[in-house]
């Protein structure tokens, strides 16, 4: 083989050699760990957004009443059902009285004993007064004759005597008037009392309402405040949702609602926020706040799921980006700003969301400024990226 052969197949094998060496640095700094990092990207941009706030919720009744005796007792009978509509002041239930009734029947006929004592006393009193009087007169006239020695002292001072005695006899027929009237009284008061707690024993309805469950039977036996009945009141229904703590902010009485029955999927129904309960739940991390239909629909049932959609206020010319490119590192919300190819952390204030996704911009960034939505791996301050269409 000559000198020129042997020169040739070397400077191919340089050449290979380099263009294998090219290719490995290639695919190392495309791909490999020295590569940037691949990313897509959003922009800041600016516009309308109407922020809503999604919920979930079951329909409730503002107003509902158990319905059930103050003492204990045993269930007589039940004149109601489940879903019966009742009035105000209807009976609905009763319970053993025991011996109520004849407690009632013997305070009564001792009232009426004590109301005719009375009687007997005041008859006895105006008699009193009438011999008073007259004794008195006499008395009177007797004293008169005697200044004129018509009459003995003697005469005079029996006449006196029998006023005096007239006098004590009216007091004490008053005294005995009075006791018969206290009498009359305390048996009176006894009687309404016994009257009061017999109609304990009578479950009337509070409230023009709904019938909502029926707890007890005829001959059951139920403790003091145990329900008979459960009530609510139809025209109080209302939707009590739970709303994500993290999304509550914002959410005020008589904002606008749309109801979603789980009955009615495609008939949304109007409502507003009618109150918001000042506690939340730790442990769901979710705030109650309650909707109330701008006009209930027909048939609705109480603890029916429903889903809630809370429009809050529109905001014009607002800075907003994904949600998705938000970022918390060390505590602290921003997102990776592209600049030059290279990343960096930029803490933002950021406000409303909306449900298609979006987050206001409050503070620190301006519109136009391009930042990473995903990374194919996490982020470190001025690493390089390379912005790429989809990470697929």
């Amino acid at each position: 083989m000559g000198p020129s052969r042997r020169f040739s197949k070397r400077l191919l094998s340089l050449v290979l050699g380099v263009a294998v060496l090219a290719a490995v640095v290639f695919l190392l700094a495309r791909n490999g760990p020295l590569a940037p990092v691949r990313v897509t990207q959003a922009l800041v941009a600016q516009g309308t957004l109407a922020p809503k706030i999604f919920g979930i919720g079951t329909v409730e009744a503002r107003r509902s009443y158990l319905v059930g005796p103050t003492v204990a007792s045993r269930v007589t009978r039940v004149l109601v059902d489940q879903g019966d509509p009742v009035r105000a002041g209807q009976l609905l239930a009763e319970m053993d009285p025991v011996d109520l009734d004849e407690r009632m029947a013997s305070a009564a006929n001792a009232q009426e004993r004590a109301a005719s004592s009375a009687q007997s006393a005041a008859a006895l009193v105006r008699e009193a007064k009438s011999r008073n009087e007259l004794a008195g007169a006499s008395a009177r006239r007797y004293a008169d004759l005697r200044q004129k020695n018509f009459v003995s002292q003697e005469a005079a001072d029996a006449k006196q005597h029998e006023a005096n005695a007239a006098r004590a006899a009216l007091d004490a027929a008053e005294s005995q008037l009075a006791a018969a009237r206290k009498d009359q009284a305390r048996f009176g008061a006894d009687r309404a009392g016994v009257g009061k707690q017999r109609a304990q024993y009578r479950l009337l309805s509070p409230v023009d309402g709904l019938i909502s469950a029926r707890d007890a039977e005829p001959g059951s036996t139920v403790v003091a405040g145990q329900a008979v009945l459960r009530l609510i009141d139809p025209a109080s229904l209302w939707v009590r949702a739970r709303i994500d703590q993290g999304r509550a902010a914002g959410i005020a009485i008589g904002q606008p609602v749309s109801i979603v029955l789980r009955s009615r999927p495609g008939q949304p129904l109007p409502g507003k926020v009618a109150r918001i309960d000042v506690g939340s739940d730790s442990v769901t991390e979710e705030r109650i706040v309650n909707i109330a239909f701008d006009a209930p629909p027909a048939g609705l049932s109480n603890g029916e799921l429903a889903e809630v959609t809370i429009a809050l206020p529109v905001i014009e010319q607002a800075l907003y980006l994904p949600a998705a490119a938000l970022r918390h590192i060390k505590g602290q919300a921003g997102v990776w700003r592209i600049a030059g190819g290279r990343v960096a952390f930029a803490p933002v204030r950021s406000g409303v969301r909306t449900l298609e996704g979006q987050t206001q911009v409050l503070e620190g960034l301006a519109q136009g400024d391009a930042v990473v939505l995903h990374a194919l791996q996490e982020l470190r301050a001025d690493e390089r990226v390379r912005i790429v269409e989809n990470l697929k």
